[in-house]
């Protein structure tokens, strides 16, 4: 059974009098472990892939389908947002991380949207910061713990927001531009740290421009105008 399953989605935004299609009757579906590259031209809808997928942006019409279950066009934002805690992880290209909390804070920081139910029945003794300094150590960060981000290079805050996608074992991460804003080095540290947890079974859904990153993918996805070319 598919991971994540789209079919014949269509996002519509207005623009003036008019309308822009951003999205134009796109299917696709992930399967649990792959690791998928979207890549196209700026404009092709790969943010607003990802934003759907993500939960983050809502369909105009078409099925989406998440582990099995259909995720309702109708579904209220707290409903899209236990969703989205239990099931996605996010890496942004720009990190994204609380600036006045220390790293293992920033990490922990997930788990505190973990609903109830989940946290009683997979994870009896839940503890934030030890999962937090398990995933932190993980990427290679054990020692810098009670640093500040503004105390971090750009790849190590980009490591650090890989430990926080983890934080709530999601069962896919998406990752967008994830070394946009890195130096090269560091950007192939990065993309070896996607690759390895892959390889451990992470799902594993990446937007970019780079042929070079995608080709660290199972799979690439193009988009040109709103469609799967």
């Amino acid at each position: 059974m598919p991971l994540i399953e789209l079919q014949h989605i269509t996002k519509t935004f207005e623009v003036g009098e008019g309308e822009f299609k951003a999205l134009d009757d796109v299917s696709l579906s992930i399967e649990p472990g792959e690791f998928v590259a979207i890549m196209g031209p700026s404009g092709s809808g790969k943010s607003t892939l990802m934003n759907i997928i993500g939960l983050l942006d809502r369909a105009t019409s078409g099925t989406y389908v998440l582990e099995g279950k259909p995720v309702s066009l109708k579904m209220s934002d707290r409903e899209q947002a236990r969703l989205r805690s239990e099931f996605i992880g996010f890496i942004f290209q720009n990190f994204n991380l609380l600036p006045n909390a220390d790293v293992i804070s920033n990490v922990a920081l997930p788990g505190m949207y973990l609903p109830a139910p989940r946290r009683s029945s997979e994870h009896p003794s839940y503890d934030r910061k030890g999962r937090a300094k398990e995933l932190l150590e993980k990427v290679g960060l054990g020692h810098r713990l009670r640093y500040r981000p503004s105390k971090l290079s750009g790849g190590e805050k980009q490591r650090v927001a890989i430990a926080r996608a983890l934080t709530n074992n999601p069962k896919v991460v998406l990752a967008d531009e994830p070394t946009g804003n890195l130096d090269s080095k560091s950007g192939e540290e990065v993309i070896k740290i996607l690759a390895d947890l892959n390889r451990q079974g992470t799902t594993l859904l990446m937007v970019t421009h780079s042929e070079e990153l995608a080709s660290a993918a199972n799979r690439i996805i193009r988009l040109k105008d709103g469609r799967i070319v």
